[in-house]
């Protein structure tokens, strides 16, 4: 039984290594095929029993949400109370809004994510994890990835999870030049002209840090074309990071407009973070795996 009146944890930034995308099906979902990993940085949530269910939200991204940024914790933390018989979940929750807004790092889905964890946890529901990844999906197809928050393949439309064990942490910088990369506006950029097909590669020949940077940089993001269609100014940050001493890949995640770049060690990845802070720009150097998300006791 839990003996703590609040818990944090981190929300972790989602990083789609690759991205292959099927042309849209009947229902208005997308095919696709990503090895996903999440990174050591990204938002806190903090979670405190109350009266009544409450989202307040801070932090430096905090006014982009402009108002929106309720919508899938309190969605997510309702589809809880509603299978845990219990009604609305009476917790007063914290979002620490560090990761920009619509930066294609799965910022609403591991905020969601996070918060159920958290409030099961408070509130002892025993809930078991498939159930909590089921509910996940309140947060959109890749709510039980970012629930679950380990380097991933998914295939459907995201919702299909296949861990991957193998993937060596990532030594990443993470860069986003201030530009909001609207998720439905990239897709029906990319419905306009499909290229793209939800094909899952051969893994590499071996799992070393080096083979698999090298094998990654034979894959692509299909949405990246689609999305600077629509934020064309992203591609100065890809150029910036491709740029960057040491960088041996860059690519942008998910539908943008956050890119990576991958590189030998942390301390490449922090020199170069430092070199790509301008003003209006955001950057930080990332571990890229599997980070701690255990929830912690607020005292």
């Amino acid at each position: 039984m839990s003996v703590f009146d609040a818990l944090s944890g981190l929300a972790p930034a989602k990083i789609n290594l690759f991205l292959h995308v099927g042309t849209v099906r009947t229902d208005g979902y997308h095919p696709l095929v990503s090895l996903a990993a999440f990174a050591d940085v990204g938002d806190r949530v903090t979670v405190r029993r109350a009266q009544a269910l409450s989202l307040t939200v801070e932090g430096p991204f905090a006014a982009g949400l402009d108002g929106q940024g309720d919508n899938l914790i309190l969605k997510a933390l309702r589809a809880l109370g509603e299978a845990a018989g219990i009604g609305e979940p009476p917790v007063a929750v914290t979002l620490d809004k560090r990761l920009p807004i619509a930066a294609g790092l799965g910022g609403g889905s591991a905020d969601a994510g996070t918060a159920l964890r958290l409030t099961a946890r408070l509130l002892d529901l025993d809930m078991p994890e498939a159930e909590l990844e089921r509910l996940a999906l309140a947060a959109g197809a890749d709510g039980p990835m970012c629930l679950r928050a380990r380097p991933a393949w998914a295939s459907g439309v995201g919702e299909v999870l296949e861990n991957e064990p193998r993937l060596p942490v990532l030594h990443g910088v993470l860069l986003n030049p201030g530009l909001p990369s609207p998720t439905g506006g990239v897709y029906r950029a990319y419905d306009a002209a499909p290229v793209g097909a939800a094909d899952r590669p051969a893994p590499p020949a071996d799992w070393s840090a080096a083979s698999v940077v090298a094998w990654l940089a034979t894959q692509r993001n299909d949405l990246e074309a689609p999305a600077l269609a629509v934020t064309p100014g992203v591609e100065e940050a890809l150029a910036a990071m491709r740029a960057a001493p040491g960088c041996r890949l860059t690519r942008m995640s998910g539908s943008g407009g956050t890119v990576f770049g991958l590189f030998d060690d942390r301390a490449a990845a922090i020199e170069a973070a430092f070199a790509l802070d301008r003003p209006g720009w955001w950057s930080r150097p990332a571990a890229l795996g599997a980070p701690d998300i255990e929830p912690r006791p607020v005292i």
